[in-house]
C-alpha cells in the first residue's frame, strides 16, 4: 500500500523510469546535446566543476531553481554537518586570506536579512561574505522552476507568502517596502483567488482504502449535506461531522470566555473532539490532519485552542471572544488583538524575497529593477561570489566552525568551512549565524552550557512540499476538483497551482494547459508528544529515497484522479521534492509549556550573543514566518553595533 511505500499499483502502470522528454524544460543550459533524459531532471554541476579550477556556482548555466529530483535538503547540502553533530573532527582549513567585516552563516531571508541591515547601518562598501550550505540561497524561501510548453511555471517549494498571525513589525515591513513590495497594491494586481471557483472548481476528500475501507473521492464540502452522506464512513461518524462542522453547541455553558479558552488551552483538538465531544474514532481519522499544514503535527499535539483560532470547526457555538487569554498572555494563532499581517503570495512564494534581497546585495547577479520584473528574472550565479565585489554570497559552502579569537579591542571571528571536500577558513570583525539553532552548538563549542542545551531543544518540524508538473488538468476539471484532502494518504492534501500574475508571468488560464500542483506530506508519528514525533519524522525523511516518494507521488494521484481520465505515466512530466528534515521552526506551545516565562523560553535562552557572534534566525523568534526571520536579524545585528 502506498502509505506505506508498498505498490498498491504496478510501477509500469504508474510511468516510473519511463524516458521523459525534456526540451522545453533545459533551455540548453548544460546539456545542450540532450532531448531525453529518464527518470527525475537531476542535473549536477559537480562534474563541470572538478574540471576546472573553479566552484560549480561559477560555471556558466549554474542554475539551481530548475533541478528537480529531491530537493529541499537535498544530497550534498547536509552530509558534512551530520558528521560535525557525530564527532567527526574539524578538518585543518588552508587560510584563504580573505577578511570582512561581516560573515553571515546561511543564507535564508534571516541571513540575507543581517546583510542586509548591516550594510544599510556601517557602510553601503562593508564586506560582507554570506556562506550557505545549499546549492542555491534563500533557505527555506526554494524557487521551483519549470519550463512547460514554452512557458515558465513557478511554484514554491517552501515559504509560502507574506503572511503572519500578527502584523509586521514597523523593521519587518519597512524592509519589504525598501525592497520594492507594495503589499496591498501587488495582491490587488496579481492575485485571482476566486479563479478555480468561477470554473465551477471545489475542493474535495478523498478517503484510502487502507484507513477507511474504500478508496473514494468525494467533491464538495462535509457542511453540504448531500456531500456528507456520501462519505463512506459509519452513520455515526456523519452525524457526529455534522455537529462538528454547525457547531451550534456550546460545550462548556457554566464558563466565561476567558475560563473557555484556558480549558481550551490545555487540551489537543483531538481530546476536543474525543473527550468533549464524544465523536466516534472514524471521526478522529477524518479531521486529524488537518492541521499538517499550519503546525506540521496531527491534531492530537495541537491545542483546541489555537485550532479555534485557525477557524477549525466545533467552537461557534461557544462564543468565544477574540484576543488573548488573561493570565497567560497567550493568543492562539490567528486571534491576535490587533489582527494579522498583510498577505501576498508570489509564485515561487518568498523565494521573491530572497532574490530582491540579493538584487539589493549584489545588483550585477540579479537584472531588472522592480519587485514584478524580478518574477521572471534569471539569477546569474556566477556573479554572486566574485572578487571586488563588497557583498558575496558563497553557496555549497557548510560551515563547521565559528570561533571568536583575539582581544577585546581586536575581537574577531574565524570561520572554518567546507566546500568541494576542502576546508577553507575566513575570517572577520563580525559575525551573524543565521543557520539552524541545533547546529550552532557544534560550530561553537566554546558556548556556555546551558545556552547549547537552549538551542539543542528547539526541534523543528519536518514537512515535505512536492511539486508535480503536468502535461493539463483536465482531470481536476472533469471531476470538478480544485484540491484534495487526503486524511490517509502518503500526502494528506494536494491542490493546483494558485492562478498569479505578475509582470509577464502567467499562470495557466484553460485545463488544457500544463500545470503544476503541490503536495504537502508531514511525516508525523501520532501519538508521542510532538518533539518525539518531529524527530521520528526528521529521521523518516532522510531514510526515504526518491524512488519512494516518487511511487506514492504516483499512486495517490493515480487512485484520486484515475475516473477524470489521469494517467501518471502520461500526464506527470517531471517532479520536485522539496524535502526539509528540519522545516518549521519550534513555536511557543501552550498545551506542552504553558506558563513558562519569556525570558526562560529556549528560544531567548540560546539567542544569546557570544563575543563577536550573534544568532539570528525564525527559530530565535520561534515562529515560522518571514517577518521573524527579519526582525531576528534586525536584533542580531543591533547586538554586534550595540545599537
Amino acid at each position: 500500500m502506498a502509505k506505506n511505500g508498498k505498490r498498491s499499483t504496478p510501477g509500469g502502470k504508474l510511468g516510473e523510469g519511463r524516458c521523459i522528454p525534456r526540451r522545453d524544460f533545459l533551455q540548453g543550459a548544460l546539456v545542450a546535446s540532450a532531448t531525453t533524459l529518464c527518470g527525475p531532471l537531476l542535473r549536477s554541476y559537480a562534474a563541470g566543476a572538478a574540471q576546472t579550477s573553479g566552484a560549480a556556482q561559477d560555471l556558466p548555466g549554474y542554475y539551481p531553481p530548475m533541478l528537480t529530483g529531491m530537493r529541499g535538503s537535498h544530497p550534498g547540502s547536509f552530509e558534512s554537518a551530520h558528521a560535525l553533530r557525530d564527532g567527526t573532527a574539524v578538518p585543518q582549513g588552508a587560510d584563504t586570506g580573505e577578511t570582512y567585516d561581516l560573515i553571515v552563516v546561511g543564507g535564508g531571508i534571516s541571513g540575507l536579512s543581517a546583510a542586509q541591515f548591516f550594510r544599510a547601518r556601517t557602510s553601503p562598501r562593508a564586506r560582507i561574505l554570506v556562506l550557505d550550505n545549499h546549492d542555491d540561497f534563500g533557505g527555506h524561501a526554494k524557487r521551483n522552476e519549470f519550463h512547460l510548453g514554452g512557458k515558465t511555471q513557478l511554484l514554491n517549494g517552501g515559504t509560502l507568502s507574506i503572511e503572519s498571525p500578527r502584523p509586521y513589525s514597523a523593521v519587518s515591513e519597512r524592509l519589504i517596502e525598501d525592497l520594492g513590495i507594495d503589499v496591498d497594491a501587488l495582491s490587488r494586481k496579481t492575485a485571482h483567488p476566486q479563479f478555480y471557483e468561477k470554473l465551477g472548481l471545489r475542493g474535495g476528500v478523498f478517503f484510502d482504502r487502507e484507513t477507511f475501507g474504500v478508496d473514494k473521492l468525494v467533491v464538495g464540502r462535509a457542511t453540504d449535506a448531500k456531500t456528507l452522506a456520501d462519505f463512506p464512513l459509519s452513520q455515526r461518524a456523519k452525524e457526529d461531522i455534522q455537529r462538528i462542522e454547525s457547531g451550534s453547541v456550546d460545550f462548556m455553558p457554566r464558563l466565561s470566555s476567558a475560563e473557555k479558552k484556558l480549558r481550551l488551552s490545555k487540551m489537543s483538538y483531538r481530546d476536543f473532539l474525543h473527550n468533549v465531544l464524544k465523536t466516534d474514532p472514524a471521526t478522529i481519522l477524518y479531521y486529524q490532519t488537518r492541521t499538517h499544514g499550519e503546525w506540521g503535527v496531527g491534531i492530537d499535539a495541537v491545542s483546541a485552542l489555537d485550532c479555534w483560532g485557525i477557524e477549525l470547526p466545533g467552537f461557534k457555538g461557544m462564543k468565544l471572544s477574540p484576543g488573548s487569554i488573561p493570565r497567560m498572555g497567550y493568543t492562539p494563532a490567528g486571534y491576535a488583538d490587533t489582527g494579522g499581517s498583510k498577505n501576498l503570495h508570489f509564485p515561487d512564494g518568498n523565494a521573491t524575497i530572497a532574490r530582491l534581497l540579493v538584487r539589493s546585495l549584489v545588483p550585477d547577479a540579479v537584472p531588472g529593477g522592480t519587485a514584478e520584473d524580478i518574477v521572471m528574472a534569471r539569477v546569474a550565479y556566477d556573479k554572486l561570489d566574485r572578487s571586488g565585489s563588497p557583498v558575496r554570497l558563497r553557496l555549497n559552502s557548510t560551515v563547521v566552525r565559528a570561533i571568536n579569537t583575539g582581544a577585546a579591542d581586536s575581537a574577531a571571528v574565524e570561520v572554518t568551512y567546507l566546500r568541494d571536500g576542502k576546508s577553507h577558513v575566513v575570517r572577520a570583525r563580525n559575525c551573524v549565524l543565521a543557520c539552524y539553532n541545533m547546529m550552532i552548538p557544534y560550530l561553537c563549542p566554546e558556548l556556555p552550557a546551558a545556552q547549547k542545551a537552549a538551542l539543542h531543544s528547539l526541534v523543528k518540524t519536518p514537512l515535505v512540499y512536492t511539486s508535480v508538473a503536468l502535461r493539463n488538468w483536465e482531470s481536476f476539471q472533469k471531476l470538478g476538483l480544485q484540491g484534495v484532502y487526503a486524511p490517509g494518504s502518503y500526502h494528506s492534501n494536494f491542490r493546483l497551482n494558485p492562478k498569479v500574475d505578475i509582470g509577464s508571468y502567467r499562470s495557466p488560464a484553460t485545463p488544457a494547459e500544463p500545470i503544476l500542483v503541490h503536495m504537502t506530506r508531514t511525516p508525523c508519528q501520532p501519538g508521542f508528544p510532538e518533539l518525539e514525533q518531529n524527530k521520528a519524522g526528521r529521521a523518516e525523511l532522510l531514510a526515504t529515497t526518491f524512488a519512494t516518494f516518487e511511487h506514492n507521488i504516483r499512486d495517490q494521484l493515480t487512485r484520486t484522479l484515475s475516473a477524470g481520465g489521469f494517467d501518471p505515466a502520461r500526464d506527470i512530466e517531471a517532479i520536485t521534492v522539496n524535502r526539509w528534515p528540519h522545516g518549521y521552526a519550534p513555536e511557543y506551545n501552550p498545551l506542552f509549556e504553558p506558563d513558562l516565562p519569556e525570558a526562560q523560553r529556549p528560544n531567548v535562552l540560546g539567542r544569546a550573543p557570544f563575543g563577536r557572534i550573534a544568532i539570528a534566525n525564525s527559530d530565535a523568534g520561534a515562529a515560522a514566518y518571514t517577518d521573524s526571520a527579519i526582525d531576528q536579524a534586525n536584533r542580531a545585528v543591533n547586538e554586534l553595533l550595540q545599537v
